[in-house]
């Protein structure tokens, strides 16, 4: 297939899945696989588009994080803080910089992201299921336990397939958060967040980077933020009105097909 289609659909499934609760690092390590593009190449390639997808948080919520970034605020914990952030990042950063090899080792191939798909459907529907009718209905209201006790479910993310912001939201869910407020703190966290990460893999392979790529690079980077700023906007749309038990549901046939595509043919 053309490289320059391969960044198009590489990008597309970038900006519709990484804020969605459906595994974006799980549906891009099917798509490679069923694109035949993996590689170094394609971890420079998956990397930057990463960042695309991370402009379209912050222009969406730019006046969010120029507050937060605000010195004269910087002490303040009243509203969303940098103190909430710190709190919501703190636990996964420190597991993922800790565990970051036997992750990548182990962790990342197409039956490690079935298994994820399916156990991440699960949170979400027992989330569902069990949370009590929530206190806080808006992101400005959460407490800083609140956020903590989100970023340790945010952990199970570091597993492809679980979701970031299915595991961030089922969290907020369980501890008194409704829908909304916790994917748009799912989505807030996530930039500092992917930010490190994305440099964190960029150091280690920028090297591997030749002029014949930043074509591919611009268009799968152009198209993933385009993608994932209209699928946030159309997902806090969608949760004013419906709960996760659809894209549990999703996973869970995802899962299915997957394992009949890659292994019972």
């Amino acid at each position: 297939m053309n490289e320059y289609a391969i960044a198009v659909i590489i990008g597309v499934v970038e900006g519709l899945t990484e804020f969605l609760p459906i595994s974006s690092t799980g549906h891009m390590i099917l798509a490679g696989s069923l694109l035949g593009y993996e590689g170094e190449k394609a971890s420079v390639f998956e990397v930057f588009i990463q960042l695309g997808a991370i402009l379209s948080v912050f222009i969406l919520y730019r006046d969010k994080f120029f507050r937060m970034l605000d010195l004269r605020r910087i002490t303040s914990t009243a509203g969303l803080s940098a103190w909430h952030v710190a709190a919501g990042i703190v636990p996964v950063a420190a597991v993922g910089f800790l565990l970051h090899k036997p992750i990548k080792a182990y962790l990342f191939s197409t039956y490690t992201v079935i298994i994820g798909l399916v156990l991440g459907a699960i949170v979400m529907l027992v989330a569902e299921k069990v949370a009590t009718r929530p206190v806080t209905r808006d992101v400005e209201d959460m407490t800083i336990k609140q956020a903590f006790f989100v970023g340790l479910f945010q952990i199970l993310s570091l597993w492809p397939g679980f979701s970031r912001s299915g595991s961030t939201i089922a969290g907020g869910l369980l501890f008194g958060m409704n829908r909304t407020a916790a994917a748009e703190f799912s989505f807030i966290i996530a930039v500092p967040l992917m930010l490190m990460a994305c440099i964190y893999d960029l150091l280690k392979i920028l090297d591997k980077l030749d002029g014949n790529d930043l074509t591919m690079i611009a268009i799968g980077f152009v198209v993933s933020f385009a993608v994932a700023y209209l699928s946030i906007v159309w997902f806090l749309r969608f949760l004013n009105r419906s709960t996760l038990a659809s894209f549990a549901y999703y996973r869970f046939v995802l899962a299915a097909v997957s394992y009949w595509y890659f292994f019972a043919r």
